[in-house]
């Protein structure tokens, strides 16, 4: 599994639309949802910090998701564009991969 985290400063005014394009079931993740290699999103909101968020997007690998960028490159941009209004700061806070190993 290849799994990319995202940490967002959301501006206080856009709150509810960013929690609308960033949900498990929002914007971004039905655009994901085009390539049978993605898996799913989460939207983590620190409890702290009401305006700090993070996103976990989990894919099969890290080849479905370059193909992905690849095949639905102008709409990933432009959605991207979109959303940045929303946000302060966005950082990513890293790209990962999944492997299994035995207990001895």
């Amino acid at each position: 599994m290849y799994t990319i985290i995202w940490e967002y400063l959301v501006k206080a005014e856009y709150l509810a639309k960013f929690e609308k394009f960033y949900a498990p079931d929002g914007t971004w993740a039905k655009l994901f949802g085009k390539s049978a290699g993605y898996l799913k999103t989460e939207l983590l909101r620190d409890s702290k910090h009401s305006r700090r968020f993070i996103t976990i997007d989990r894919w099969v690998s890290s080849e479905e998701y370059e193909a992905f960028l690849i095949q639905w490159q102008k709409e990933y941009q432009t959605l991207d564009a979109q959303c940045e209004a929303f946000t302060e700061q966005e950082s990513m806070l890293g790209k990962w991969e999944s492997f299994n190993f035995e207990l001895r």
